[in-house]
């Protein structure tokens, strides 16, 4: 059974503000004025407004027309009405602006703790009215995420993949970590290994790397999570390649094999190409750029 719709008078803003201003002014000529529309079309106004109420709104005393009480009352449920309108506007406003609304980001784990954490921390802080929600997760997960409609952008990393587009944000070198005291070898004795689980993007990135370097691609263990994986290869369970940041990181504090790393890749700031882009998206974008490039100049100046 479909719901009882009340029967409410299809009432345009416009003769609302037509009401509220011939009860603010002294005469019908000031309200026109006031509007910037003529009186002809302020009574117009009006008396269409009294037809699809279907009360009166007004009365003539001599020359001079007088609101009645029921006026009054349909007056002050109109101001409600445009101040709430007007709250929304600027609502939207701010929406539109990117400092208000809701914003979902997804991130890797690299990307939300290692690289750009001071970033979102001052992102949220100078957008008080915006709703952030971070969802951290591997890479596959996220532009699943994405491509669904549950995120508006993820930080996560580059893949060659149709439908989205990308904003490079910076590259992280991956080395090659053996358990400790593992003597030096050729690759094709390298491994076995711990690293992530399949449909990871850098897993797919790792495998290749390794291959192309001779090297067998035997999984021992998987996690999403670095931490875990430099703890496997502390306590023998086999080798791994992720960046320094998280392999050499307390308390594994795992020693790279070599000096250059098997391969880069790089974290990119991801969005749908089809679909109204988040103005919040495209503001926390250009953070994450500035962000990214204060970390080259920083890794620039430590390695001189």
């Amino acid at each position: 059974m479909a719901p009882t719709r009340i029967g409410l008078p299809d009432i345009s803003m416009t003769q609302m503000e037509y009401l509220v201003a011939v009860q603010e002014t002294s005469t019908w000529a000031n309200a026109a004025q006031a509007l910037g529309v003529s009186q002809s079309a302020l009574s117009q106004g009006l008396a269409e407004l009294q037809r699809r109420l279907g009360i009166e709104l007004f009365t003539w005393d001599g020359r001079r027309r007088s609101p009645t009480s029921a006026a009054t009352e349909v007056t002050e449920h109109f101001r409600r009405i445009l101040a709430l309108t007007s709250d929304l506007s600027r609502w939207t406003d701010r929406v539109r602006a990117g400092s208000a609304g809701k914003l979902r980001v997804g991130m890797i784990d690299a990307a939300a703790v290692d690289h750009f954490g001071d970033a979102l921390k001052e992102f949220r802080e100078n957008s008080p009215e915006l709703d952030l929600h971070i969802t951290v997760g591997p890479s596959g997960q996220l532009l699943e995420d994405l491509a669904k409609g549950d995120l508006d952008v993820s930080v996560c990393v580059g893949a060659d993949r149709t439908g989205f587009a990308q904003v490079p944000l910076l590259e992280e070198d991956l080395y090659i970590y053996a358990p400790p005291e593992t003597k030096a070898c050729a690759s094709e004795n390298w491994g076995p290994w711990v690293t992530f689980p399949r449909g990871s993007v850098t897993r797919d990135l790792i495998e290749n790397a390794l291959r192309s370097a001779g090297a067998p691609f035997s999984v021992v263990a998987e996690s999403n999570q670095p931490e875990v994986l430099s703890e496997l290869v502390h306590i023998g369970m086999g080798w791994t390649v992720l960046p320094r940041m998280q392999a050499e990181r307390p308390p594994a504090s795992l020693i790279p094999i070599h000096t250059t790393p098997l391969l880069k890749r790089t974290l990119s700031a991801t969005t749908r190409e089809t679909g109204l882009t988040n103005p919040a998206a495209s503001d926390l974008i250009a953070k994450l750029q500035q962000e990214a490039k204060n970390l080259a100049l920083k890794q620039r100046k430590s390695s001189s």
